[in-house]
């Protein structure tokens, strides 16, 4: 059988506790403590943090979007300027060839005048050509400009001030002219 402890002999734990001064209440005490602090962080700080940061994640993925958009949107306006340029072109070697068949049944001198006519009606073609590609790029960087401040606007809402904002578009349109 066991013997019974001399009333001044201790287990080894509790010798252990008193020699290390560990009270029970006090530990269970700072455990609930430790848990309700954790609980209350994780609700109350590590959670919206978490939220801000991947709403902010997610504004950049729009912004990159919508700069993808656009550069879209300048390859498919130049592929169109282009096209307007190949058309003139074409257009205008039409005009030509018809002037040069008119210019030689006329005569040499009416074939002179009809070259030249034709000359000026290519040289105003391309003239037409280049303004119309001049006044589709203009229209591009500004549409371009203004979803670069707009996506810039979404995703550093509260981080850059008015002049910051400003100089990001205008030097997006600078790099776009260029």
């Amino acid at each position: 059988m066991l013997a019974a402890a001399a009333p001044g002999d201790k287990s080894i734990p509790a010798q252990i506790a008193e020699t290390f001064g560990w009270n029970g209440t006090l530990f269970a005490s700072q455990v609930i403590s430790f848990v309700l602090v954790a609980l209350l962080l994780n609700k109350f700080a590590y959670k919206p943090i978490l939220k801000v940061l991947e709403d902010r994640r997610q504004k950049i993925a729009d912004g990159l979007a919508a700069a993808d958009k656009t550069k879209a949107e300048l390859a498919n306006a130049q592929a169109k300027a282009q096209e307007v340029i190949t058309q003139a072109g074409q257009q205008a070697n039409k005009i030509i060839e018809e002037a040069r068949a008119a210019a030689s049944a006329v005569g040499e001198q009416e074939r002179q005048k009809a070259v030249a006519d034709a000359q000026q009606i290519v040289t105003k073609a391309r003239e037409a050509g280049e303004a119309e590609l001049a006044r589709l790029k203009t229209e591009l960087r500004r549409e371009f400009g203004r979803l670069v401040v707009q996506a810039a606007a979404r995703s550093t809402a509260d981080v850059l001030t008015g002049d910051q904002k400003t100089r990001i578009a205008d030097d997006s349109v600078r790099q776009l002219a260029a």
